[in-house]
């Protein structure tokens, strides 16, 4: 028999039998293999209109303020804290009678609890809490986001888009808003993170918590084109304690890093905790940004031998052209190096450069000279298959055994109709249907290399509007046309 139920006076209690031991959402006790469900009739609560709305803040940890265990953590709907169970001498039963504080959600069943008399809420006046502890997307909303000019109101009664919200910097972590933001314009990668449901059913092997980052990237992104937040602003406290722990502390929220090092490791966890391979629709980050080029290097004789041996040398295997075939999420543009002398009004020269001169380096004919300690290689590259969302990274710090140099070279670069088609061969374009990229974000870092910030530009598809975004202010602007570092382009 795998249940029975047991008649109890003034209530109905159904026991059933499970496989592993549960605990009892009243007193936190484990119960041994058996949970306990008492079948009462929901009732109205006399307390809804002591709910204060501006203090609720689901984006925090969800651990009891008290106890700071995350089993049966409930969110007092008054003052906004989190405490543990609500059975008598539990720390929200203990909050309730000593504060007066009567309404309170279950933060995991999202199920509504009056307390002291610990009775469950029904009042579809709730929904809207509800809501934004958990944003949930129809496919009908989803295909609407990039068409949609409609505003959101917030509590305060100040309005804004959705996925137009600032991120909170809790002290360094800037170069994680940025990229996070970047991403959230990636439309297929938004849209497939916006419905849990398309990775919900992940298995990952015992004991990894690599899914940890996945759900986390999903219920930020829900957070950010929420239209029915409480505030206009987001702060990412879980999706950073997942990056602090999955990444094993190499990227921090307490200290400045660097975005490219962040967007290269984030996108390859995340391929990862998808379950990804090597093939290039084993995941959507692949699906969107993987790429493809060939590399041709080949070895350089040192220059202190005589024209008869690096002759020789030339002649042997080891100095013949190597082809590899190497798969890219982003490609790596080279600057100029910045000048060394000053003008005659005694300031340094700031040169400019445009886009295309960079992306010279990847039309598989322009070599470039990579030294290393011992040996020098000349290398060009060529590219084999464009993503469909391209990630430009622009080189500007230089590191050497005493500081860290910032490349100041301004970078012209067009926001529509950036053609890759002159850097593919012949064959290579054959096998693309377009070639053309529009900008869609753009990070931007200012001041020096290691005590600067960084700020983003990103484009508003439905109404064409462009905004920079730095932790928290939102403003909107003109299109950005300079000093990008991180661009991010779309295929049309």
């Amino acid at each position: 028999m795998n249940s029975y139920t047991d008649h109890i006076p003034a209530k109905r209690v159904k026991l059933d039998v499970k496989d592993e031991p549960t605990f009892d959402e009243n007193d936190d006790k484990p119960l041994f293999c058996i949970s306990v469900s008492v079948n009462r009739v929901p009732r109205l609560c006399p307390y809804l209109d002591t709910i204060n709305r501006q203090y609720l803040d689901f984006d925090f940890e969800k651990l009891c303020s008290v106890s700071l265990t995350r089993i049966n953590v409930y969110a007092c709907l008054v003052c906004g804290k989190y405490f543990q169970g609500r059975g008598t001498n539990t720390h929200a039963y203990t909050h309730s009678v000593a504060e007066g504080h009567h309404v309170f959600l279950n933060l995991q069943t999202l199920k509504f609890y009056c307390l002291p008399d610990n009775y469950e809420i029904i009042d579809s006046s709730l929904d809207d809490i509800k809501y934004v502890l958990n944003p949930t997307f129809t496919e009908e909303h989803i295909q609407n986001l990039d068409s949609s000019t409609k505003l959101s109101r917030a509590i305060d009664g100040s309005l804004y888009t959705p996925g137009i919200v600032g991120l909170n910097n809790i002290k360094a972590n800037d170069y994680c808003n940025v990229v996070l933001q970047a991403l959230s314009r990636v439309t297929p990668l938004r849209n497939y993170f916006l419905r849990e449901e398309n990775y919900s059913k992940v298995k990952r092997p015992p004991g990894d918590s690599a899914y940890l980052l996945v759900q986390r990237f999903g219920e930020l992104m829900r957070k950010l084109w929420n239209p029915r937040n409480f505030k206009t602003h987001v702060s990412l406290h879980e999706m950073l304690q997942a990056v602090v722990l999955w990444s094993k502390k190499q990227f921090q929220f307490t200290q400045q890093g660097d975005p490219i090092d962040f967007l290269s490791w984030f996108l390859n966890a995340l391929h990862r905790a998808l379950n990804g391979n090597k093939k290039k629709d084993s995941s959507i980050i692949y699906k969107s940004f993987l790429g493809n080029m060939k590399i041709y290097t080949r070895k350089i004789p040192s220059t202190d031998l005589n024209d008869k041996e690096k002759k020789t040398l030339l002649a042997t295997a080891e100095y013949q052209e190597v082809i590899t075939e190497s798969p890219f999420l982003y490609l790596t543009c080279d600057l100029p190096p910045p000048p060394l002398f000053i003008d005659e009004f005694r300031e340094n020269i700031i040169p400019q450069v445009n886009l295309y001169q960079l992306l010279t380096k990847f039309n598989g004919q322009t070599e470039k000279e990579y030294k290393t300690y011992k040996e020098n290689f000349m290398k060009r590259f060529e590219i084999t298959r464009l993503p469909p969302y391209l990630i430009l990274y622009i080189k500007r710090f230089t590191k050497n055994t005493f500081y860290i140099e910032k490349n100041p070279t301004i970078v012209n670069f067009p926001v529509k109709n950036v053609d890759f088609s002159e850097f593919l061969t012949p064959e290579v374009k054959a096998t693309h249907k377009n070639t053309i990229y529009d900008l869609v974000a753009n990070i931007v870092h200012d001041g020096e290399p290691t005590k600067g910030t960084y700020r983003v530009h990103i484009l508003q598809k439905s109404t064409g509007q462009w905004y920079e975004m730095q932790d928290l202010h939102v403003t909107d602007i003109l299109p950005p046309n300079d000093n990008a570092d991180r661009s991010l382009y779309t295929d049309l």
